[in-house]
């Protein structure tokens, strides 16, 4: 089966004043369709680097990166951003949702971008919500959200147009426990029952320990990939 994602020989070095920055440092990865994985290690240690990099928002140094077994790089920037749009859904922490328009009208801008009919956007925002159980808010604005609903209509605006793999910076990271949790289950479901594929940068051992894989990143470097049943041993 083609991997959802697949990282190689990727590097990202940035200038500094008369210094070279490594942030990415020859990353091999490969991601199966369908897994969950979380990607872990201390602040500034590249994973928001690579997942920028994974997603085609930031460009590698060197190195390649294939979609489902499409080249994300090495193609002109209308195909990476027809790629993008129809491979990708993201979840970022601080929800990043359009303040002048309501849950719905966010919920359906990625479908409006992708081309399709202003009608079926709108139908197929409102069936995303009544996914993330927030139907009753569809006309409310972000500042008349709790932060959890907000987060919620982040991840009902990531699902709508049915990515096959959706890529979480920090997702819970402005969440209480509960919420935190409550959003958790929700993307667990959505992998098991959809297949869905999941890379989810955190902090938070707790996610990490709910996805199948963690990957270990410091100073750039994979150091380590740690599966499931080898966290329950330790």
């Amino acid at each position: 089966m083609v991997p959802a994602l697949q990282a190689s020989g990727l590097w990202k070095l940035y200038q500094a004043g008369d210094s070279t920055v490594e942030a990415v440092r020859g990353v091999e990865l490969t991601i199966a369709s369908g897994d969950m994985v979380a990607v872990m290690g201390p602040s500034g240690c590249g994973k928001t680097t690579l997942l920028n990099i994974l997603s085609g928002i930031d460009e590698p140094s060197s190195g390649a990166v294939h979609v489902n077994g499409e080249a994300l790089y090495g193609i002109s920037d209308n195909a990476r951003t027809d790629l993008r749009g129809r491979a990708f859904g993201f979840i970022f922490q601080d929800f990043n949702l359009l303040p002048v328009l309501s849950a719905v009208e966010n919920v359906e801008l990625p479908l409006l971008l992708l081309g399709s009919p202003a009608n079926l956007a709108r139908q197929e925002a409102l069936e995303a919500l009544g996914r993330v159980g927030l139907s009753e808010r569809a006309d409310h604005r972000p500042s008349e959200l709790s932060g959890g609903q907000q987060q919620r209509v982040a991840v009902a605006r990531a699902i709508v147009h049915r990515p096959s793999i959706i890529l979480c910076d920090e997702p819970t990271g402005n969440l209480d426990t509960g919420t935190s949790r409550d959003v958790m289950d929700l993307l667990r479901t959505m992998n098991k029952t959809e297949g869905t594929t999941f890379l989810i940068v955190t902090h938070d051992e707790a996610i990490a320990a709910q996805c199948q894989r963690t990957i270990v990143m410091n100073d750039g470097l994979v150091v380590n990939q740690v599966s499931a049943e080898q966290n329950e041993e330790e």
